[in-house]
């Protein structure tokens, strides 16, 4: 009976915000709008059964999203990760990093990756009720292209054919193209995207009070029968680790993603620990535009006077897989294993020497990290104690996450940072493109005639065997120019409360998919 109230209530306000199109103004329109959205996301309750017991997860971040618009690339990772579960693209990897159907049932590709035709799922729906067209999905790929997303640059075109066809017609040929239609698709008719958070995800967004929490509810329109389980996902947010693991330890919040010297804090018997890799590369970031490290061999200096297991071993309990390139190894048939350096002190002293630096010219160096990542703020400190043996007086300054991301990410201002990068796509691409001349993500200011020539050939060969060789080619140039040293993919856990949560994934991207946990049920 309630859905029966809910799609007639959907039907009366649609057809008077027709009737108010007829006669208004195009800013009396846009508040029209808006008055109907909102009556729409509170008649999203409707469909709630009140004498059905209501299942919540409370978990944990320590950053939260600087958007909350899917068509906005300056998402960080763990607003990416939070987005995964509210909006959905044409297709979704799976935890393997097969490309699955998400939005599309199916797609065919032609002339060698020149054209995709898409064809959408029947009966799509929003989290509003409002049914999923081919002008939504064209509106949302042509804003992202827009916007500048990584990897849609080369489209052309966006055309829709009928009432369930896309097609992307490309300016060259892309066979690697497919992981970036990931992207989130949004309805169009929406007037602003950072407070009606329109998707078709599991979820669907409720509320949203920055550095306090975000509540997350189960769509009763999401297309995948059985998912998700969970009824409310509340995020709570942190200001930095250590108030996190009180709040674990203490029962406040059900569930975090956490280190191995994290996971070594909790009581086994209190809590189940997931393997659940970062999926990103960390690295001790070098600006390449700034002195000393415009020398590279000073950055050489550095790869080889850190010792990247030991620093595995110390801070993180050795659990991680160490990188010897911008790449994770988890992507085995792209990913070059054959250029970590070597742990060597003495030829670090020695490169040092060269440039000019020894001990009554000690090189300083300054590590901005943010203080809100415990494991990077622990990296520092093993690093500044290595460096200290090869001649490097480094210091660490810690920073929060906003000046983070406007000093170091955005202006550049810094000589050393430790993060890590991932890649929003299930592709090396990902990882590679921001090492490009001139990329707005390339923030360590890396810049290689070689490289680019070589990462632009991988755009139009077509050639399976062909690409897995320019990859690993780009790969060996970025580690012998020493752009960064880098480190690991880290070994994240995810820590659910003890006997009552199963079900959460590892995916080769940094993600949480809550839609597949579920709460344990006693019998």
């Amino acid at each position: 009976m309630k859905k029966f109230c809910y799609v007639q209530l959907f039907s009366f306000f649609t057809a008077v915000i027709c009737i108010i199109f007829l006669s208004c103004t195009t800013s009396e329109i846009k508040n029209a709008s808006k008055m109907v959205l909102d009556e729409q996301f509170r008649l999203l309750e409707i469909n709630v059964n009140e004498n059905t017991e209501i299942t919540e997860l409370r978990y944990g971040f320590t950053t939260e999203p600087t958007t909350k618009d899917p068509l906005n690339p300056s998402n960080t990772a763990d607003g990416r990760s939070i987005l995964f579960n509210v909006f959905e693209g044409l297709v979704k990897p799976d935890t393997e990093g097969r490309l699955l159907p998400c939005l599309a049932a199916s797609w065919t590709i032609e002339q060698d990756g020149l054209i995709y035709n898409f064809f959408l799922r029947d009966g799509l729906l929003f989290h509003d009720g409002s049914p999923v067209t081919p002008t939504d999905v064209k509106f949302s790929l042509d804003t992202a292209v827009s916007a500048g997303f990584n990897g849609l640059g080369n489209v052309q075109e966006i055309i829709i054919n009928g009432d369930n066809q896309v097609s992307i017609i490309l300016k060259s040929k892309d066979p690697d193209f497919l992981p970036y239609l990931t992207v989130g698709i949004t309805k169009k008719d929406n007037p602003n995207r950072e407070r009606y958070f329109i998707g078709t995800g599991p979820y669907y967004i409720e509320s949203y009070s920055p550095q306090r929490n975000m509540i997350l509810k189960k769509s009763r329109n999401y297309w995948q029968s059985g998912l998700p389980h969970i009824d409310i996902i509340t995020l709570v947010f942190f200001a930095n680790y250590d108030t996190l693991m009180v709040a674990l330890r203490g029962g406040s919040i059900d569930g975090a993603f956490i280190t191995g010297s994290m996971a070594a804090q909790l009581n086994r018997n209190n809590f189940d620990i997931f393997h659940n890799r970062s999926a990103g590369v960390q690295l001790l970031a070098l600006n390449n535009a700034v002195s000393p490290f415009d020398n590279l061999n000073v950055r050489r200096a550095l790869n080889y006077g850190i010792d990247v297991q030991g620093i595995i071993d110390t801070a993180f309990f050795g659990e991680g897989t160490p990188s010897g390139s911008p790449v994770i190894p988890g992507l085995s048939v792209y990913y070059n294993d054959s250029l970590s350096y070597l742990y060597d002190p003495d030829t670090a002293i020695s490169l040092l020497a060269a440039s000019g630096f020894n001990n009554s010219n000690r090189l300083e160096l300054e590590i901005t990290v943010p203080s809100n990542f415990t494991m990077h703020v622990d990296t520092a400190q093993v690093i500044v104690n290595q460096l200290q043996k090869i001649g490097v007086n480094a210091n660490i300054k810690l920073v929060d996450w906003s000046t983070w991301l406007s000093e170091v990410y955005f202006e550049r201002q810094y000589q050393a940072t430790i993060i890590t990068l991932d890649s929003q796509v299930v592709s090396p691409r990902g990882f590679l493109t921001r090492y490009q001349t001139g990329n707005g993500g390339n923030f360590i200011n890396f810049s290689s005639e070689a490289f680019d020539t070589v990462f632009n050939e991988i755009l139009s060969e077509t050639d399976e065997i062909k690409r897995i060789t320019l990859y690993k080619d780009t790969q060996r140039i970025i580690t012998e120019n020493a752009a960064s040293v880098y480190i690991q993919d880290i070994l994240y856990f995810i820590a659910l409360r003890g006997g009552t949560y199963r079900g959460a994934l590892d995916y080769p991207l940094y993600t949480i998919d809550f839609s597949s946990i579920y709460r344990i049920t006693n019998n």
